[in-house]
Formats: C-alpha cells, structure tokens, sequence
C-alpha cells in the first residue's frame, strides 16, 4: 500500500513548536500601544512581542564596581583640571609629573572598566 499524502500543513520541528507560555502585567496604555501596534501591522500581539524579543538590544545595569569606576575617572577629571589651571599659573613644568601620574592612573581605570 503506499504512503499517500493526506494534504494539511507540513510537521514542524520541535524546535520551531511555541511550547512556552509567559504572562506578564501592562499598564492600560502599555496595553494599548501594544494592541496599536499590532493592528497597525495586521499581526498579533503576541508576534509583536516576538519580533521585539530577536530584534531588540538590551543594555546591561552597570554595576557597582563599575560604578566605582566611573566615580573615580570624575574625581580624576576634577584632579586633571586644578593641574591644568596649576600649568597655566605656574608653568608647564611644574604640573608635568603630576600630570604624567594621573594619565596613567585613568589609563589603569580604563583598562579595568574594558
């Protein structure tokens, strides 16, 4: 007897089966937009929120030690200034090491933060 095919929609991989449900809460114009948006694509909501999902790029928190980091490179700014206004009182020579000093103390910082 052969196999006939009987027509309907191809199998999918399981791979491609959507098996997993999330729920989550929105604020009535959260809601709203979704549901604009997604009649304004004549798609579902769902598809929207797939589509944002792949295609969206999230940025990660900084952390503390990060933080940390930048706090410093402020306060180095701050250093990078007075020695500036130090070189343009007193001569160029004078604020030279200290200058030298705190690039490679913001060079140290860098590296850190890559």
């Amino acid at each position: 007897m052969k196999n006939r095919n009987k027509g309907g929609r191809p199998r999918k991989m399981v791979s491609e089966k959507k098996t997993y449900i999330v729920s989550l809460k929105m604020s009535t114009e959260e809601y709203y937009t979704l549901k604009g948006k997604a009649s304004e694509a004549k798609t579902s909501m769902s598809e929207i929120i797939r589509l944002s999902i792949t295609s969206c790029k999230i940025i990660q928190r900084l952390t503390p030690e990060l933080n940390g980091h930048i706090r410093k490179l402020c306060g180095m700014a701050n250093n990078l200034n007075q020695i500036a206004k130090k070189a343009n009182a007193g001569g160029y020579k004078n604020a030279r090491t200290e200058y030298l000093h705190l690039a490679d103390e913001i060079d140290n910082i860098i590296d850190k933060i890559k």
